[in-house]
């Protein structure tokens, strides 16, 4: 009898830990897709171009995948709708200004003239915003390993060779996956934009655990706390009065953060304790092997 009963307890106890180690591999297989569906969420939110969830697992799971996979789908043609629109009014809006800079070169009063001319020139601007604007977000561009610190540095030069005032305090080499061109970019936004309105940059690399950041500080006004977040919001402007002093339309931070999101990273801005402004522009450090050679 005592032996019975050792023999029921062990029977027992083998059957508990199958049945638990039966139970946690089921969780287990229910719950990875279930991560993976999270996972997509939060990229479908920086880029809709991301990649389609595997429609596998359980028939439930499978429905959910498929049902996300169709939603994202009319979300990236909704997308691309809208900046094929928004590009398609751009071009054609160029013509009529084109033709009335020509009627303004014939007006007798040189003052009406020059305001005249100035406001075309502000018009033909954000025509080619708009237009860089549209063509940044549905862009498709590849991967590709690049330098980020000399890609930095060759920003900061080329600004500097027109008369800005930047200097530039870089990391060692560091190379990192990236669409090279929309970073490019994102970082002349930055710079050009801390020396439109704060006289001068002063731009620096930073790496941490998994992320690279991208400093640029100014010595300008700064930004009121309540408007740190708008300025991202595409055609922003803090002090709408300046524009025609500082010039730009309002996208050059909007496409920062739009570069920035698609890369799984993310744009801020927040004032300096003394003076000016610290935009940072925060990106994950992919594994540059995943890519090929460096650029």
């Amino acid at each position: 009898p005592a032996s019975l009963s050792m023999d029921i307890v062990v029977s027992t106890l083998i059957m508990f830990v199958a049945v638990l180690v039966a139970a946690i591999w089921a969780a287990r297989r229910l719950a990875r897709p279930l991560r993976h569906m999270a996972l997509a969420a939060d990229r479908l939110g920086r880029d809709v171009t991301a990649p389609p969830l595997p429609e596998e697992g359980p028939e439930e799971v499978r429905r959910a995948a498929e049902a996300f996979n169709r939603m994202q789908s009319r979300l990236r043609r909704l997308v691309e709708d809208r900046m094929q629109m928004l590009a398609a009014i751009s071009h054609d809006l160029r013509t009529p200004i084109t033709l009335l800079r020509l009627r303004a070169e014939f007006m007798q009063d040189k003052t009406e003239q020059a305001k005249t001319l100035q406001t075309l020139d502000e018009m033909a601007e954000m025509v080619n915003s708009l237009l860089a604007f549209a063509r940044e977000e549905a862009a498709e561009e590849e991967m590709r390993v690049v330098d980020l610190a000399a890609l930095v540095e060759t920003v900061c030069v080329d600004l500097a060779d027109t008369g800005a005032k930047v200097t530039c305090r870089l990391a060692e080499p560091l190379p990192m996956s990236c669409r090279v061109s929309a970073v490019r970019r994102a970082v002349t936004n930055l710079v050009s934009n801390a020396v439109r309105h704060g006289g001068e940059a002063s731009v620096a690399v930073e790496t941490t655990p998994g992320q690279v950041r991208i400093i640029v500080e100014d010595e300008g006004p700064g930004i009121p706390e309540g408007e740190l977040e708008q300025v991202f919001r595409p055609f922003y402007r803090v002090e709408r009065s300046r524009n025609r002093d500082t010039g730009g339309v309002g996208l050059g931070l909007a496409v920062v953060r739009s570069v920035a999101r698609q890369h799984g990273g993310d744009a801020f801005v927040k004032n300096r304790p003394d003076r000016g402004l610290r935009a940072i522009m925060a990106l994950p450090l992919t594994p540059a092997s995943a890519a090929g050679d460096t650029l």
